[in-house]
């Protein structure tokens, strides 16, 4: 089916029909944003960011360009949240605002997604709807009702989406566990039905479509996290996990209390989790926890400490344990239990701290070494036995990587799904009527939060900033009387620095007393004659082409 960006002034408003499209989500590992249309009206799912990464330096969060939507917010209906992981709920404190439509999520997930907008200080301006039970409900033509699936966090649920058109999968982050912990997964009979009614649509997570064995269960992580922490005695433990998995955290307060241990809590995510899984009736039994001070105190096998930062996050609490700069202290033989998986992204970061670690002779131990972590999402085991209970007439896969949701694709084909759409982030899909496939393009990208600013990624800012990172800042400054001072910031000379400023300088004097008649006058001329002289010494000094800056001091110039 031939596809194409729609014709200026072409509204792409949905008719009799059941479109989808992702503006984030498809195409990378995070930021998920997908849209329904159906019936001339919209619906979003999930409303997610990423955090910043090394292209965009100097920013924090990542966000989908909502543009498309954000043009025909009188036809966005409501937007619907799976859960609660940042990479689903992240961008709704920046968004929700000004999409001004109501937000639905079931009450640990609004929990948390109010204290952001509490902290937005726009909780008033935003209508959260509850959703407390698994009844259906309906939004305009959509009647939704949530599945409970397990998942790396509480309160995890797929969306049962039902249109005139047909009925919708979506599977949200999901895996299959016997013993999951936390929350009752719905049952195999239960989806079986599902697949039962007729599924016309699967939308289903990739991320670990390369895994070949089932993700595991938290049941298996509780029992090797506690005969690792019994295997350490006498020795302070940190376990490092993600702050979410709210299933994980009830397993370590377990481990704590088994082994004779206090357990301690080292960051301030780990602390909102807590607290909001407590309200949400999750927790209940979790030991006492003490603060550092006193687990400092006690003999070091009697504490565990729970901390966060196992993503390698600079600012979080197991960077500061790894730099000496928090008040959790440990020396060589201490043990670190890294219960959570590596980020595609983050191994640097991750490498960095464990190396601090390592230095010092502290111990660690990841999910390589021992049964202490399990993942959230679907291997291929979990994929093809949903495929069998779902039984969907189309699959599509989302929340992946390209390689990840073409591999999805070739294997739901294997496994005898009649049909698969592969689409990416700005894909216009019609699943119904008629043969499903794209259509159109429309506008997509990716937003960064610089500072307090939220601006195009791939803007003037964060182009510039790349160039200075990569070849350096010289400066030249032209004053009254032919005056001339260059300087020069991140180029590799040290040595040779001030004859390369006295070449340079002597360079520009003689580009601008080349310049004739009117031209030695023009302020363009000026600028880049005294721009091109510095650069090409800087380039014959070291190599490098850096950006220049000229300053016109002068008077009359």
């Amino acid at each position: 089916m031939n596809s194409k960006k729609p014709a200026p002034g072409q509204t792409l408003k949905p008719g009799k029909e059941l479109l989808f499209c992702a503006l984030g989500g498809s195409g990378e590992i995070g930021m998920n944003v997908n849209l329904y249309g159906c019936d001339g009206k919209w619906l979003m799912v999930d409303l997610g960011m990423t955090f910043g990464a090394n292209e965009y330096p100097g920013t924090e969060l990542v966000f989908a360009d909502l543009q498309f939507i954000e043009e025909r917010r009188k036809d966005l209906l409501a937007v619907v949240l799976t859960h609660a992981h940042e990479d689903h709920i992240g961008a709704v404190p920046y968004f929700a605002q000004d999409l001004g439509v109501p937000l639905y999520a079931t009450p640990f997930t609004a929990r948390l997604v109010a204290d952001k907008l509490e902290e937005a200080k726009i909780r008033r301006e935003v209508d959260l709807h509850v959703v407390d039970d698994l009844e259906s409900f309906q939004i305009g033509p959509f009647t939704l009702r949530y599945v409970p699936l397990a998942h790396s966090i509480a309160e995890g649920n797929a969306l049962v989406i039902d249109t005139p058109y047909g009925r919708i999968f979506h599977t949200g982050d999901w895996k299959l566990d016997e013993e999951p912990l936390v929350g009752v997964p719905t049952t195999a009979a239960e989806l079986t039905a599902i697949g039962d009614e007729g599924v016309l649509a699967m939308v289903c997570d990739s991320t670990n479509v390369f895994n070949p064995e089932a993700s595991g269960s938290e049941g298996e992580a509780a029992r090797g996290l506690m005969a690792e922490v019994e295997r350490h005695q006498g020795k302070r433990v940190v376990v490092t996990t993600f702050a979410s998995n709210v299933a994980r955290l009830q397993t370590l307060g377990e481990v704590a209390r088994a082994s004779g241990r206090e357990l301690c809590v080292a960051g301030r995510s780990l602390d909102r989790i807590i607290k909001t899984a407590k309200a949400s009736g999750y927790l209940k039994n979790l030991p006492e926890i003490i603060d550092v001070e006193r687990a400092m105190d006690l003999p070091r096998g009697k504490v565990m400490i729970v901390a966060t930062g196992g993503q390698g996050e600079p600012r979080a609490a197991l960077a500061r344990i790894a730099d000496k700069n928090h008040p959790v202290k440990l020396e060589a033989g201490d043990v670190v239990l890294f219960s959570s998986r590596q980020i595609p992204g983050n191994e640097v970061a991750i490498g960095r701290i464990q190396n601090q670690l390592a230095e010092r002779g502290i111990t660690l131990i990841t999910d390589r070494q021992a049964m202490i972590h399990v993942s959230g999402h679907p291997g291929r085991p979990e994929l093809e036995t949903l495929y069998s209970w779902i039984r969907p007439q189309i699959l599509m896969p989302v929340h992946g990587e390209i390689r990840h949701m073409r591999e999805q694709v070739a294997l739901g084909k294997a496994c005898g799904i009649p049909q698969q759409v592969f689409q990416k982030n700005g894909d216009m899909v019609r699943l119904a009527p008629g043969a499903p496939g794209k259509f159109a393009e429309v506008e997509n990208g990716r937003l960064i939060l610089d500072g307090d600013i939220i601006s195009p990624a791939d803007g003037e800012a964060i182009v510039m900033r790349r160039r200075l990172a990569q070849n350096g800042l010289v400066v030249v400054a032209l004053g009254e009387k032919g005056r001339v001072r260059v300087t020069a910031v991140g180029l590799p000379l040290v040595e040779d620095y001030d004859d390369f400023i006295a070449e340079a300088q002597s360079d520009v004097v003689t580009a601008l007393g080349k310049l004739k008649g009117a031209a030695a006058k023009e302020r363009d001329d000026v600028i880049e004659a005294a721009r091109l002289a510095a650069r090409r010494a800087a380039t014959r000094w070291c190599g490098k082409k850096p950006q220049v800056k000229v300053m016109l001091l002068a008077e009359g110039v």
